[in-house]
């Protein structure tokens, strides 16, 4: 552990640290380098190693723990991929490609780590008294208080939907991309109301409520994306203003990315709730012939 904090603090010296908005920036697509998003990861998935190490060996079923380990790596490789790779250096340029990473951090990256559930595994990769020091605080009524309340199905479809609506008033979503510390705040609001989001309708409701919760947000999310792409105007005019440099015009570079949250992103709640939607009704049946 010492060794690889060690190694991280080199790197964020020995690397410049990419920035947002209308910093400087080379002409070819980059990979980021922003050590408030490389840390955390980079901390995350060495706890993530340890823990997963340490239950391998006490377990006698993996199966179930490779199983997990696969979903939280595709999650954090994922979620990576969307902040660090050459697509977030895109998407400070394009409008369309800014809107592919935020969905990709919200719909493909949050429910790959909730249905990983890695709480447990994580907290078995700290020492012993801090495992026992931070179980003992996600027990205290101050914390669990309030997840409990966050992650009941109506509050945390409420939270994502207000954060995705209040994010892409015109005005706000300008400032944070001109704004290196705004848009770091946007990008974390987007995932923790994500992970509630998710973590709500796959472990703390039942199947029927998961697919209304599911359909209502495929709902209110391609409104807002129908409202981007039929907007007879531009709307975000320092998220578009380079648009021209990459053979688009501000309007079609909205329109285009109003077009990915309005069909892609409804297509993948849409699964979602279909797939809710049939496990309700197969434990309905399943119910049906048990009382017969």
């Amino acid at each position: 552990m010492p060794t690889l904090i060690c190694a991280l603090i080199w790197g964020m010296m020995a690397w410049p640290a990419m920035a947002h908005g209308d910093e400087a920036h080379g002409l070819e697509p980059a990979w980021t380098f922003d050590p408030w998003i490389v840390v955390p990861l980079g901390m995350m998935a060495v706890l993530y190693c340890v823990g997963a190490a340490r239950l391998a060996r006490r377990t006698r079923r993996p199966g179930g723990m490779h199983r997990r380990i696969c979903l939280y790596s595709a999650g954090t490789l994922t979620l990576a991929g969307a902040l660090l790779s050459p697509l977030h250096w895109l998407g400070e340029h394009l409008f369309t490609f800014h809107m592919i990473e935020h969905e990709i951090v919200m719909a493909v990256s949050a429910p790959l780590i909730v249905l990983a559930r890695p709480i447990g595994i994580l907290l078995w990769g700290l020492p012993a008294r801090a495992r026992m020091a931070a179980g003992m605080l996600m027990r205290a009524p101050l914390l669990r208080g309030p997840w409990d309340r966050g992650t009941s199905a109506t509050c945390a479809t409420i939270l994502h939907g207000v954060a995705i609506w209040a994010w892409h008033v015109p005005i706000v979503f300008d400032a944070a991309v001109t704004n290196p510390a705004v848009h770091r705040f946007q990008h974390l609001t987007f995932f923790a109301t994500a992970i509630l989001f998710w973590w709500a309708l796959v472990w703390r409701s039942d199947y029927g409520s998961a697919a209304w919760h599911l359909f209502f947000t495929m709902i209110h999310t391609s409104v807002l994306g129908a409202l981007m792409a039929l907007a007879p105007r531009v709307l975000y005019v320092a998220q578009t203003q380079a648009a021209m440099a990459w053979g688009l015009t501000p309007l079609e570079d909205q329109q285009l990315a109003g077009m990915i949250m309005w069909v892609p992103a409804g297509t993948i709640y849409a699964g979602a709730a279909l797939t809710m939607l049939a496990l309700w009704i197969r434990g309905s049946s399943e119910r049906k012939a048990q009382n017969v």
